[in-house]
């Protein structure tokens, strides 16, 4: 199976958050710091129409959550436990 991707940076609250769900959840996940990684940045802005959101988390079913709450992404997780 594809990896689930996270797109975030290293000083983003939000992301470190969502980082502590999968590893809670025991899911593995690509991360991928859009300051370190220009092409990724240019993705994140073409997903969420020219906004540096983060994190944007990429499914492999290509389905995408940007800026989740837990809740709303531990119900996403449960089909990939």
């Amino acid at each position: 199976m594809a990896a689930i991707k996270i797109y975030g940076t290293s000083w983003c609250p939000d992301c470190a958050r969502a980082k502590q769900v999968f590893n809670k959840l025991k899911i593995p996940f690509d991360w991928i710091d859009i300051d370190k990684d220009k092409q990724a940045g240019a993705e994140v802005q073409k997903i969420n129409g020219g906004f540096k959101s983060v994190p944007t988390i990429v499914f492999p079913d290509n389905s995408v959550l940007v800026e989740p709450g837990n809740a709303e992404l531990e119900q996403k997780l449960q089909s990939y436990k």
